[in-house]
């Protein structure tokens, strides 16, 4: 009987293809710290041009593809573009660089990582060092704290540190770049969330391809600066001025030691995409989320987020008097490490769900409870 069901079950379609496979990979290994996401942004545009009648890209950097420009309905979905970094916050005279997050940088996962320092003259490497395992003694070892983890670049002095081109400022991203681990899931540093910078994109190419045509005007955006605060998606809310937004971000898996799932819930990397319950979600608009997941047989999780989602829904949602917005995660294990990990078929299910919903919606559509 077993067997059966098993052998019932729907049969996974793959949606990513070969050729955006390889722009996801370029896409995650190329450096968008925040407030620094432009030449991460370039790339996301270049690979979303042939799917858009046209874009635009905001003072700091959010880029917006659009479907029917001319509409008057407008539509949002959106990812954000920026990865967590460090900034060098302090130089000592023998040539180390103390530093502050940009974003929520883990300072536990620091020590022995190699990092690239951005400076006008070019990319300088150095590493964060710590002491070795001989020296460190005590009943107690010191831990890794934000004010004890440094990175040497291989300089003796200030002096040499700065002829580098290396000022207080400057902004460190990890090196670790993306792999495709056991044909299952993909590993990479920025995943949260430049993966759904890839969704998104992957949603416009597949209503080019199918040439489905929208009855409102989409709106396909990748916001920076979600990670101090869902800054770009409240400048970019104001602009465009949406009557709807579907988010799409990460969410943790729950699966792996020491995450209680009496707090965290019960999510899973392979168990589909994640509705949220929360304020900020428009009960109607994720209603015709989840009626769309079951209509198309698509896997989906349910979350529930408390007082806010912590994502750029929140911003979509509270502006210009109210946007109905809901928001569509991927599972994802080590988040803020640099070799988060999501499943491949959750992707696929995330794309598949956005863009089924997109037709699902209709021109003027009114999401209130009543009128």
């Amino acid at each position: 009987m077993a067997k059966k069901k098993e052998d019932e079950k729907k049969k996974h379609v793959a949606v990513v293809t070969k050729k955006s496979l390889q722009f996801l990979e370029e896409y995650i290994n190329n450096p968008a710290p925040t407030g620094y996401e432009w030449e991460g942004q370039k790339l996301w545009l270049n690979y979303l041009k042939p799917y858009i009648d046209e874009h635009f890209i905001d003072n700091y950097g959010t880029a917006v593809g659009v479907i029917n420009p001319k509409a008057a309905y407008k539509v949002v979905i959106e990812a954000h573009a920026d990865e967590i970094s460090w900034y060098v916050n302090y130089i000592t005279s023998d040539g180390l660089i103390y530093v502050i997050r940009n974003g929520g940088s883990d300072h536990q996962i620091a020590p022995s990582k190699r990092v690239n320092i951005h400076t006008d003259k070019g990319m300088v490497k150095a590493v964060f060092g710590w002491p070795a395992i001989h020296t460190r003694h005590g009943e107690k070892e010191q831990a890794p704290e934000l004010k004890n983890i440094f990175l040497d670049c291989g300089c003796t002095s200030k002096e040499e540190v700065e002829k580098l081109g290396i000022h207080v400022g400057c902004v460190i991203t990890y090196e670790d770049e993306f792999m495709v681990l056991n044909d299952r899931y993909y590993v990479g540093r920025a995943l949260d969330n430049r993966v759904g910078g890839f969704m998104i994109a992957e949603v416009a190419r597949l209503l080019k391809e199918n040439k489905k045509k929208l009855p409102f005007g989409l709106y396909i955006v990748n916001s920076v600066q979600e990670e101090i605060g869902l800054r770009g998606a409240e400048m970019i809310a104001q602009r465009i001025k949406p009557n709807v937004a579907i988010v799409t971000d990460v969410t943790h898996d729950t699966t792996t030691p020491m995450i209680n799932k009496n707090i965290q819930g019960d999510l899973s990397a392979g168990k589909g995409p994640v509705v949220s319950y929360a304020p900020a979600v428009q009960t109607n608009l994720n209603k015709l989320l989840i009626k769309t997941a079951e209509k198309n047989e698509i896997p989906f999780q349910r979350q529930a987020s408390s007082r806010s989602t912590g994502t750029d829904t929140d911003a979509f949602a509270y502006s210009n008097g109210g946007v109905p917005s809901a928001l569509i995660s991927l599972p994802l294990r080590y988040m803020h490490t640099t070799v988060e990990m999501v499943h491949k078929e959750d992707v696929d299910n995330v794309i598949s769900l956005i863009y089924q919903s997109l037709l699902n919606i209709k021109d003027g559509q009114d999401f209130r409870e009543f009128k």
